[in-house]
């Protein structure tokens, strides 16, 4: 690919601002996994009621999908960003300003949160409709890149609480989410090109269609496992390994680095060897790390309440972190690849499909840290939760095996790319 001739072909100032609106909206989505401890110090709350309030902004994010994802396609993508930017900046200063003293106001501000994880169905179309079907891997790559905001929640979010109070993560988060904004606002446009207006009746017909089934099922694998491993890590490492909120908060950083700085390279090697090719390997990574994770023992209690520093924390630590980084890898490489697929699929309804697979998707998340929730509940350990997602990638493997023919043979021959 040429860079000179990428550039030619778009609008990279749109593609840049929807990666930035992307990522400081995933930013706010996820910011309550690693500060769970913090917040609910004082609210005496079991592992499990933890994890149920971490599920809340994504499936949050997952439902406000398809309605954010219909007001893009009416009204702009850009109003529609820019509105929900501001809903999300305000429940963020409220928060700031009032704090969260009780178990329903953390509820409720998971499902304010969830408008930012629903920044998906705005995000990725108003990308991907600037450019021709030979990039849309990489674009859509690109652009969905902006999940690595949880990197830097992971990464800096504990240690700023340590020093300036939860409370004072949000404050510092109100900063990049103005300048973010005003961007935004300055550098959008739409795309020339004509969208689909939607309807109930061709919700219904995308509905009717098997191949959207399947789309919204490998997106419930790929991303829902990204973004419920992202947003339910840190309590995890907290609790399986006994880690102090900053020791589990910097591993993860380094976890989730993996599935979203590699999903562009996902869709790059999706157009390059195809999109099908390309979610069969990553679907056995994915396969292979969770089964063996499942089987894995808990860890030695630490010696200090405070939990083990990244530098005293037992070995086996390391070999669970190799893991999740190569199935978080294979993840978020998924994800590319998935989006490589969509839009030469379903072209003009890309804004519909982006909302309903990534309303799948979010669902994924959601029934990821429910089922470790669940998990931990019900056996005392996260061994069977992983285990079920083990189970959810090799039925990716056998779905791609029994429609990979298909594809190839109808839609996929006259899409001008590698399918």
């Amino acid at each position: 690919m040429q860079l000179s001739e990428f550039k030619k072909a778009g609008h990279w100032p749109t593609l840049l601002a929807a990666f930035l609106y992307f990522d400081i909206s995933f930013m706010a989505w996820v910011s309550l996994g690693p500060l769970i401890t913090y917040i609910t110090h004082s609210m005496a709350l079991s592992v499990p009621e933890k994890f149920s309030i971490l599920s809340i902004p994504v499936l949050a994010g997952a439902i406000f999908r398809i309605p954010l994802g219909i007001l893009a396609d009416t009204i702009g993508s850009k109003k529609t960003g820019m509105g929900a930017q501001i809903v999300v900046i305000a429940a963020v200063l409220a928060v700031v300003m009032f704090g969260l003293p009780t178990k329903a106001s953390v509820e409720w501000f998971g499902l304010a949160l969830g408008l930012g994880g629903a920044s998906f169905a705005v995000a990725l179309p108003q990308a991907s409709r600037w450019y021709p079907p030979k990039y849309q891997g990489v674009v859509m790559g690109i652009a969905g890149a902006g999940n690595m905001g949880v990197v830097l929640d992971t990464l800096f979010g504990p240690t700023i609480a340590q020093y300036l109070g939860w409370q004072g993560v949000f404050a510092v988060l109100l900063v990049p989410m103005l300048l973010i904004l005003a961007y935004y606002a300055y550098a959008v446009k739409d795309a020339p090109t004509a969208r689909n207006k939607p309807s109930l009746s061709r919700y219904k017909a995308l509905i009717a269609t098997s191949d959207s089934w399947i789309f919204m099922f490998f997106y419930f694998i790929t991303f829902g496992g990204f973004v419920g491993l992202a947003n339910t890590l840190p309590l995890y490492f907290i609790t399986q390994y006994h880690l102090s909120p900053v020791a589990a908060g910097l591993l993860v950083s380094l976890i989730v680095a993996f599935g979203s700085g590699f999903r562009p390279v996902g869709g790059y090697i999706a157009d390059r060897i195809g999109g099908i090719r390309a979610l069969t390997v990553m679907f056995a990574v994915v396969l292979f790390a969770y089964a063996t994770i499942s089987v894995l023992s808990q860890g030695p209690a630490a010696p200090t309440a405070a939990g083990w520093s990244l530098m005293q924390m037992p070995g086996q630590v390391w070999l669970t972190v190799l893991l999740f980084c190569g199935g978080v890898l294979a993840l978020g490489m998924g994800n590319g690849a998935v989006f490589q697929l969509i839009p030469l699929r379903f072209g003009a309804d890309i804004g519909a499909m982006t909302g309903l697979v990534g309303c799948a998707g979010g669902i994924g998340g959601f029934f990821l840290a429910k089922t470790l929730g669940e998990s931990k509940a019900m056996t005392g350990g996260f061994g069977s939760g992983f285990l079920l997602f083990a189970g959810l990638a090799m039925c990716g493997i056998l779905a791609i095996t029994l429609v990979k023919a298909q594809w190839r043979g109808t839609w996929g021959a006259v899409s001008g790319a590698q399918v």
